[in-house]
């Protein structure tokens, strides 16, 4: 039997993981310095998540001091994904942790795109309990960002007093549309805000607190609000509005220029956005179009420019590389 250079590349590194010691393992883990991010990994987005990682370790100081966390469901293909990513990233520092959807598949409604409905979206509401106890601190991305930044700016975001998570906020945005009637006309709903000044954030880029999000049990706290919303449908978006009746106005406010979203239009219409003004140290494609489908399809957005250059897919001259085939 003859075996491929990635099959022995693949050997050699799990004869390498063996030897190392598994204390070593954790302390990397839990060495304060490294900055942790969590992001899922499925097929269809798996694109969008390689060229998040490659625009991350182009622009940070210190590549060998971060550390993946990835998230992918139980019915996905584990291992090729995996394999995928040690293949493209041979030197990245990563972990793929597998994520049982059939806890939160129960608790999930139908909202106003088909695709807000897959179940590992809610999977950053788990990430307390998926990835290790010695882990306390994360910086979620969702996988249709770049950063054009070093990402250890926004690792050393501060988390306040009794802040769980950190994101940008925007205040100017009608905090009430993102919630039906039927839960405003509910005094009982909707006390969860009194004596608060919520406003909107967008759960794709998060500083997150794991160990105060575990002793708190916010899984739980969200998972509640799911169940309410499965009886008298409380709001139209998903994921996100659990995250702000569990958080909204107690939100470590973080510098608009880490989530510059929407880029991929509004959640029916695949339109083109500009950017906001000010500086940008991340951008963000939420929203239908996604850049890399419309770069396919030979119709990109101005902005879709500037996510062209972390695509590995398209540039690489590799055949192997070649996303869309596996």
């Amino acid at each position: 039997m003859i075996l491929s250079k990635k099959l022995i590349f693949l050997l050699f590194v799990s004869i390498a993981l063996l030897l190392v010691p598994a204390s070593a393992i954790r302390g990397f883990l839990d060495e304060p310095r490294n900055t942790k991010i969590a992001m899922t990994l499925d097929s269809q987005y798996f694109r969008g998540s390689i060229a998040a990682v490659h625009s991350v370790l182009k622009h940070t100081s210190c590549p060998e001091n971060v550390y993946f966390h990835f998230v992918a469901s139980k019915n996905s293909d584990f291992q090729e994904l995996t394999q995928m990513v040690e293949y493209i990233f041979p030197s990245l520092s990563f972990k793929v942790y597998i994520f049982d959807e059939f806890r939160v598949k129960k608790l999930i409604s139908s909202s106003i795109r088909r695709a807000l409905d897959n179940p590992l979206n809610y999977a950053r509401t788990y990430l307390a309990e998926i990835i290790e106890p010695c882990v306390e601190r994360v910086i979620y991305l969702d996988s249709d960002v770049i950063l054009v930044d070093d990402i250890q700016k926004l690792w050393s975001t501060s988390l306040t007093g009794a802040r769980i998570i950190g994101a940008p906020e925007y205040c100017h945005a009608n905090f009430r549309t993102y919630f039906t009637d039927n839960f405003w006309s509910d005094p009982k709903l909707s006390k969860v805000f009194q004596g608060k000044k919520p406003c909107y954030f967008n759960t794709g880029v998060m500083v997150m607190d794991l160990g105060k999000w575990r002793k708190g049990d916010y899984t739980v706290k969200i998972e509640k609000w799911m169940e309410i919303h499965k009886e008298k449908r409380i709001y139209e978006l998903g994921s996100l509005p659990p995250f702000m009746l569990v958080f909204g106005g107690e939100v470590e406010g973080i510098d608009h220029r880490w989530n510059q979203h929407g880029l991929g239009g509004d959640n029916l219409v695949n339109s083109c956005r500009t950017l906001h003004p000010g500086p940008v140290s991340l951008l963000h494609w939420s929203g239908k179009g996604k850049p890399w489908v419309r770069l396919d399809q030979g119709n990109p957005c101005p902005v879709d420019l500037l996510w062209e250059p972390y695509d590995l897919y398209r540039h690489s001259p590799d055949d192997s590389l070649d996303l869309q085939q596996r």
